[in-house]
């Protein structure tokens, strides 16, 4: 038999079987990987390669951006600077068909464009806003579908840590290109979200607000205004090319930890919990990358992504039908598999495959991302769907038929942002990172 076929069948076979019996992705990922490589190595040749492939994979300065914006995220959560975001999206949404949600909607682009985690902002601008919309006698079904499909324009909105790891395995493809490409797709993710929960707002009658004084709005606009500097200050150094996307997030980290003092909401005793919850998620992603390393290797080592391109393009040498394939392949892995975990494994598959077509690796980074957000929201594993459904108070299946119409915008969108390239390449060509 061929050994891209044994090597293939050993680490996608026995990755399923760990799964199935419970075993943790990353500790599946590394088990199946070794044992794929006792096929290439003899045992002690294949554990020392393991070992140096771990060590390789997470050996990358641009990685350390990781644990900052992770601790950012934490910082903002805890320092008061959420509630702000979220009292300043009100302003947006409040002339609309419920402007409760569509504030829901527009503090997690905020939210998610200062922390870059779509499980964050579900936690925290669902938590603080789902109270507020149930007293306005929002129905908790509505209200949680809003949030969890809104929370993933965080992980395309930059900063965004799943794009960082992209990038990391994708090879030299700028960190500061993919930042700026994620804007449009991630804004029209938010927008497609407000436009279905308007519409569904109007049948369920929640009227728009206009009880506010300028006085009031102005004041709110201030208050939120250091919070969103975080934003310019972030984006806008790295796009300049002031610092790396790495010195961004310490920066990013010293800002949020200044403010969230200023504003005096966090405590110095809060710190060594933020610090230690921020550590753990860390290693959790750290040593994913690790493991999906050594995957990454044994199937480079037997041309699995050459078999795999060999065997698209025998079906079919249609550019268009090859991405609707990708595409579906991967809303289906999104469902079972976390972001991090995917992005390290298909990346090397399907980028070769892309690149012969003419897509670059930017606007298929982005393609790719945006499907493994909608997999955020997706049972059975959807990270953002079971933490919005826990801080919503409500069960999966009371709000699944809710999401429907929001899966739909948002896979609309998808395939608009596959097929029509210059909503993720207009602006990184804008700002000259890429030709």
């Amino acid at each position: 038999m061929d050994l891209a076929i044994q090597v293939g069948m050993i680490i996608f076979v026995t990755l399923a079987i760990f799964l199935a019996l419970g075993v943790p992705i990353s500790i599946s990922i590394g088990l199946s990987s070794t044992m794929a490589m006792l096929l290439i190595l003899p045992f002690d040749g294949a554990m020392v390669t393991s070992a140096q492939r771990v060590f390789i994979g997470t050996n990358s300065f641009s990685l350390l951006a990781i644990p900052f914006f992770i601790l950012a995220g934490n910082i903002m959560n805890t320092g008061g600077i959420a509630i702000r975001l979220i009292n300043c999206a009100k302003l947006f949404g409040r002339r609309f068909y419920g402007p409760l949600a569509q504030a829901n909607v527009v503090a997690n682009m905020l939210f998610g464009a200062i922390s870059g985690s779509g499980v964050a902002a579900a936690a925290a601008v669902g938590g603080t806003i789902s109270p507020i919309e149930e007293k306005e006698g929002y129905d908790k079904k509505y209200s949680a579908a809003v949030n969890i499909s809104s929370a993933p324009t965080g992980m395309l909105i930059p900063p965004s840590n799943t794009l960082i790891v992209y990038s990391t395995v994708a090879g030299s493809v700028s960190i500061s290109a993919l930042f700026i490409a994620g804007y449009i797709p991630g804004i029209l993710w938010g927008l497609g979200i407000m436009i279905i929960a308007g519409l569904m707002a109007k049948k369920l009658k929640y009227k728009s607000e206009d009880n506010m004084s300028k006085s009031q709005m102005i004041k709110i606009v201030l208050d939120a205004v250091p919070s969103l500097l975080l934003v310019v200050i972030v984006i806008g150094g790295i796009l300049r090319g002031i610092f790396t996307a790495t010195e961004g997030s310490a920066i990013a980290v010293v800002y949020s930890l200044i403010l969230s003092f200023i504003y005096k909401e966090m405590k110095l005793s809060d710190l060594p919990k933020i610090f230690l919850s921020s550590a753990q998620m860390t290693a959790i992603v750290i040593f994913m990358i690790g493991v999906s390393s050594i995957m990454s290797w044994v199937m480079a080592f037997a041309h699995i992504p050459q078999r795999i391109a060999e065997l698209l393009l025998g079906v079919t040498d249609s550019k268009i039908i090859i991405l609707i394939i990708m595409n579906i392949l991967l809303l289906i892995i999104g469902t079972f598999m976390d972001p991090t975990p995917a992005v390290l494994i298909f990346t090397p598959i399907f980028l070769p495959i892309v690149e012969k077509f003419g897509m670059t690796p930017v606007h298929f980074g982005i393609m790719l991302v945006f499907n493994l957000c909608i997999g955020t929201i997706t049972p059975p594993v959807g990270p953002i769907l079971f933490t919005g459904c826990k801080v919503g108070n409500v069960t999966i299946e009371e709000v699944f038929k809710w999401l429907l119409p929001f899966y739909l915008v948002t896979i609309l969108i998808l395939f608009a942002v596959t097929f029509i390239p210059s909503l993720s390449l207009f602006l990184p060509q804008l700002f000259g990172l890429i030709k």
